[in-house]
């Protein structure tokens, strides 16, 4: 009768606390689901965006409350590892088969962190993805997301999903049998980059995924199973990463194989543009590069550029423009382009010429070429490094990125912040973010439209006369660098979208 007593709460007491109970349903609550995120795992901008954007949107509108969820990769750092907070496991159900799921917690800057744990997926020694089982590895990844909610005791409002790797999330939600604390959850799906689908073989629909036969139509296109025409179809709203972006997908030219697709679901398609955390690259800070510099310290600047210079052994001289990428190497990028006529204009105009970056053979081998014959005036780093990339940014002065296909191209952004004029292509968030000094008004950078090495290397040609005008080339970096890029914009659109749904 005591323990009764003890455990039992009036009337009164009840009424006390049903403000807090009513606050806590203010929230609006959001699930962030991704494949990778800064500073767990990363192996490009789709990191960087779910690393940035969700804090972003909750310091812009405390109203929400916004969860991350990624993989728990082998490759995680300890620093963070030993910290994690272990909840509890589950079986998934995945097909005919039943799956180990862990699940850790992680609070980091204030924002609350999931990570899906089994080995047999996830603790891999060559990266991320790339494995014969990857539609296997994300379906069960996939699957667990809406599974571990109430392990997580976390039902929320909104599940937003980004690329093909989450993308069977809105799919099982839409195509599974769920209970009641499920019924009012809505999707987003993000589409960084739409070449990247999750396409195989038919026989995966109910062997892996687990899918009904009845639901094949969503799944399936021209004659493969593909992930991303199934979250395409299934969520209830779609982005892209800028506004051009979201036009072109409707193209055949920019589609790869789902315009159609993506035409027939132009209704719920909306591109919002990414921004740059300037907490992450910020050269006033950044304890990577040589000198901390801002634009009224451009002699600072300078100081990046002759230490850059020693440290890729090439002449220090303040005089020669110095030309950087910092990239991927595959055709899509553009390189084509460059190897066709950077090595006549490293002779030419005198320029020298750095990068970093991995990709194709191909392109690897030209660059191998490129630092044997010229030293003192081409050095190009073979692999990822974000470290030297930092560095290339604080000390280069032009950018070059003649993209093909750029959904929004994250490069060009940290060029600007860092006071590097950018040379892009006019496509997609290329065209949204660099328009050329040429333009009415004035503009940020120099643009060119066709995809082809003369009109590459004469806006190189362009870039080069500018910067032999020092004072005029000087008021282009300032301009350059005030153009506000943060992810604030970003935050309020996804706030509106968020609200809509």
């Amino acid at each position: 009768m005591e323990k009764t007593i003890k455990n039992s709460k009036t009337k009164t007491e009840a009424n006390k606390e049903s403000p807090k109970k009513v606050e806590s349903k203010i929230k609006k609550r959001i699930l962030f689901v991704a494949s990778e995120a800064q500073p767990f795992c990363a192996t490009g901008g789709l990191a960087d965006v779910c690393g940035s954007l969700p804090k972003e949107i909750v310091r812009e509108n405390p109203e929400f409350e916004i969860r991350t969820i990624i993989p728990l990769y082998s490759n995680i750092p300890s620093c963070f590892r030993k910290d994690f907070k272990y909840l509890g496991h589950i079986y998934v159900t995945l097909s005919w088969r039943k799956e180990y799921c862990g699940v850790f917690e992680y609070d980091y800057q204030g924002s609350k962190y999931y990570f899906i744990d089994n080995e047999k997926y996830f603790k891999r020694d060559g990266g991320e993805y790339g494995y014969l089982d990857d539609g296997e590895r994300f379906a069960f990844f996939s699957r667990s997301v809406l599974e571990i909610l109430p392990t997580i005791n976390y039902f929320p409002d909104i599940i937003h999903v980004n690329d093909w790797q989450s993308a069977l999330v809105p799919t099982y939600l839409k195509t599974s049998e769920w209970d009641e604390r499920y019924k009012n959850i809505r999707t987003i799906l993000t589409i960084h980059n739409i070449i990247y689908q999750g396409r195989f073989g038919s026989h995966i629909l109910g062997d892996v995924l687990g899918v009904d036969q009845k639901y094949a139509g969503i799944l399936t296109y021209d004659n493969d199973v593909n992930i991303l025409k199934g979250a395409i179809v299934t969520a209830d709203k779609i982005t892209t990463v800028s506004q051009s972006y979201a036009e072109e997908i409707k193209t055949p030219e920019h589609g790869a194989g789902l315009h159609e697709i993506v035409k027939q679901n132009a209704y719920k398609l909306k591109g919002i543009l990414n921004g740059l955390d300037y907490e992450f690259y910020n050269p006033e800070t950044d304890k990577v590069i040589y000198t901390n510099y801002n634009a009224k310290s451009l002699n600072l600047k300078a100081k990046n550029k002759e230490l850059l210079q020693k440290e890729f052994g090439l002449e220090v001289s303040p005089d020669k423009p110095i030309l950087a990428f910092c990239s991927r190497m595959n055709v899509h990028k553009g390189f084509d382009m460059i190897k066709s006529c950077i090595e006549k204009l490293i002779y030419e105009l005198d320029l020298q010429f750095v990068g970093v970056g991995s990709g194709e053979r191909e392109y690897e081998d030209f660059f191998r070429y490129l630092n044997n014959k010229y030293p003192g005036k081409v050095h190009i780093s073979l692999g990822y490094s974000l470290e030297i990339g930092k560095k290339i940014y604080s000390g280069a002065d032009i950018y070059l990125m003649p993209s093909i296909t750029e959904p929004c191209g994250l490069s060009q952004i940290v060029a600007s912040r860092y006071g590097v004029i950018s040379i892009v292509r006019e496509t997609g968030g290329l065209k949204d973010t660099i328009k050329d000094f040429g333009c009415p008004g004035g503009g940020n950078g120099y643009t060119f439209r066709n995809a082809n090495v003369g009109d590459l290397e004469y806006s190189i040609r362009r870039a080069v006369k500018d910067y032999r005008d020092k004072n005029g080339w000087e008021e282009k970096v300032k301009k350059v660098m005030s153009i506000d890029f943060s992810w604030k914009n970003t935050a309020k659109q996804y706030i509106d979208t968020y609200n809509e749904l």
